[in-house]
């Protein structure tokens, strides 16, 4: 099994030297109430650190806890136990797992930013506006954020003509355009990639990858799942592979992917 030793974080203090992220400890419970109350496992322990400007992909079956880890570093999902330690542009670090809920809506908007496969726009707001407010929300003014909007949503492929309609029109892989181009405006720190090409066909895919790829000039720390080989294989500086709720491997994409001993479920 290929691993990797990363730097090693006070699970108590805050994130490892260097890193944004540091993930110590983390387990994740789910309790069953609509069918008998039991408990199921999610995530068991989970450590993991992404520095700036790294763009770690989370890899293993379905089931195995990617985009609940996801979630829980969102704040999406409250975790059991564990820490998920963020250092903001300030230098501060922040246990987003015990922050309140106003403090974690704050880095949401300004320093973490999240893209899934599925855009829930709210009901009367133009594509451009969504895009827009994301860089409103990270620092950038209006005009700039304006502009800024644009140039996103032309270079995912989305046509002028749709960026005044309202973004609950657009087809699924529109709105998956939209998303990315949210997400990636005045980048934050940390992005979070849930399967953000799932639905994207290969000349629109091609120029998100472009988009993403061109994070790693800006600083920002990613952390992603794809089901996409060749997508990890082209934009991950580092692969964390997970098995029943644990890490089960880490390294680089040439060595993790191609290790015939772990569980993998990537297609190209």
């Amino acid at each position: 099994m290929t691993t990797t030793t990363e730097p090693i974080a006070d699970a108590d203090t805050g994130p490892a030297p260097g890193a944004v992220l540091s993930v110590r400890g983390l387990h994740k419970d789910f309790t069953l109430h609509t069918i008998d109350g039991r408990t199921v496992g999610a995530l068991h322990g989970v450590d993991l650190d992404v520095g700036p400007g790294e763009h770690v992909a989370l890899a293993g079956t379905s089931g195995a806890g990617k985009s609940t880890l996801l979630r829980c570093v969102h704040r999406t999902y409250l975790t059991g136990s564990g820490h998920i330690w963020f250092r903001t542009e300030t230098g501060e670090s922040v246990d987003i797992a015990a922050l309140p809920d106003a403090e974690v809506a704050q880095l949401r908007g300004h320093e973490i930013g999240y893209v899934s496969q599925f855009l829930r726009p709210q009901p009367r707001r133009s594509v451009l506006s969504i895009v827009a407010t994301a860089g409103v929300a990270r620092g950038m003014d209006r005009e700039a954020a304006h502009d800024a909007a644009a140039a996103a949503l032309r270079q995912v492929g989305i046509d002028e003509q749709l960026w005044d309609m309202h973004a609950t029109v657009l087809s699924g892989g529109q709105k998956q355009r939209v998303n990315i181009a949210a997400g990636t405006i005045s980048p934050p720190r940390l992005l979070l990639l849930d399967e953000p090409v799932s639905a994207l066909d290969p000349a629109n895919r091609a120029a998100v990858l472009d988009l993403i790829a061109r994070l790693e000039e800006t600083g920002t720390a990613v952390l992603s799942v794809f089901h996409d080989l060749d997508a990890i294989e082209r934009l991950a500086t580092r692969v964390v592979v997970l098995g029943g709720g644990k890490v089960l491997a880490t390294g680089a994409p040439e060595d993790i992917l191609h290790d015939p001993s772990l569980p993998l479920e990537v297609a190209r």
